[in-house]
Order: C-alpha cells, then structure tokens, then sequence
C-alpha cells in the first residue's frame, strides 16, 4: 500500500516547500483559505496512515509541508500526552509552536536532504513565520481532535501513535 500524498497545489513556494493556503486565524504569510480541506487536514486525516512508512516518495512541493506537519503531529502527541486535560493542553500547543525550530538548512533540521536551503535571509524568515503558523493551526485542531469531550482526557487512539517515527525522524533533538 503506498503513502498517502498531498491533492493541493500552490503557485508560489519557500524553497522547495509549496506556500499553501490554511484556513486559519494566525498571522502569517500563508494565503488566506477558501474553507474548504486544507493541507493541515490532509495531514491529519492521513496521519494515522502515514506514520508507518519508512520511506516517502515526494512527488510535489505540497508532500514537503505534508511531511512537516505530520512530523510536527507526532511531537504534538508527545507533548499532549503528559496533559491532564484539554485546558494544559492548548497551553503545551501553544508554547511548543511558538518555541525556537530548526528551518530546512540550519544544522539541526532532520530533513536537509529533502528541503532546499533557503536562498535568503528574507526567505528564511518567512519559511520560519510559515512554519510557524503551521505549528500554531496544527497544535489547536491536533487538541480539538485528541482530547475526549466527555472525559477531558487524551484518547488513547490518538496517544497509541506518540512512539511511531515517520520516514524514522523526529523533528526534536535525539533524548528530547
């Protein structure tokens, strides 16, 4: 069974990561979107799937961010299983997307091999502004989804997926 990949496309892009349209609040320089599905929804619908390959085939811009937030789901997971209720939990979101993050080409980004290296400092601050706002609409809806309304508990369907590694990576240091 192969991966699943990404349906969206865009027509600008941060190096070789697609600039997508988010439905979103958060400040940013993604463009507004229309509504409808978009990439952070993709990645959670085919996260589940997905963290089980150790391999992934890229086969647009727009699989490159797929990849991102399903990486930055799982430290989601890590971080909301020591959560003893929903309120902690937006909290933790919140703190983790805002805290300093390697972009592709620094040192400690995982993924250097797949991702181009920004070509400006102009650039890299609007991959990192992007990441960011992708980390922040990821954190709120991965606690909407995990938590269960009725005990205010995470979900052990969700919390059963915090030790799996996508392609094997992390986006945090090893021991973290």
């Amino acid at each position: 069974m192969p991966a699943y990949h990404s349906s969206l496309s865009a027509p600008t892009s941060l190096g070789n990561m697609a600039l997508l349209p988010i439905n979103t609040k958060f400040k940013g320089p993604s463009p507004p979107g229309n509504g409808g599905p978009d990439v952070i929804d993709e990645a959670l619908q085919y996260f589940k799937a997905n963290v089980f390959f150790r391999t992934y085939e890229i086969k647009s811009e727009a699989d490159r961010v797929l990849i991102y937030v399903t990486l930055y789901i799982t430290e989601c997971l890590k971080k909301l299983q020591k959560c003893s209720s929903k309120e902690s939990g937006k909290k933790e979101m919140h703190s983790l997307a805002i805290a300093n993050f390697a972009v592709p080409g620094e040192p400690l980004f995982p993924l250097n091999a797949m991702y181009q290296k920004p070509s400006s400092k102009a650039e890299a601050d609007s991959m990192r502004s992007y990441l960011t706002q992708i980390r922040q609409e990821t954190g709120q809806r991965i606690v909407e989804r995990v938590f269960e309304p009725e005990t205010n508990k995470p979900s052990k369907w969700w919390m059963c997926f915090v030790k799996r590694k996508f392609m094997d990576k992390s986006l945090s240091a090893p021991g973290q």
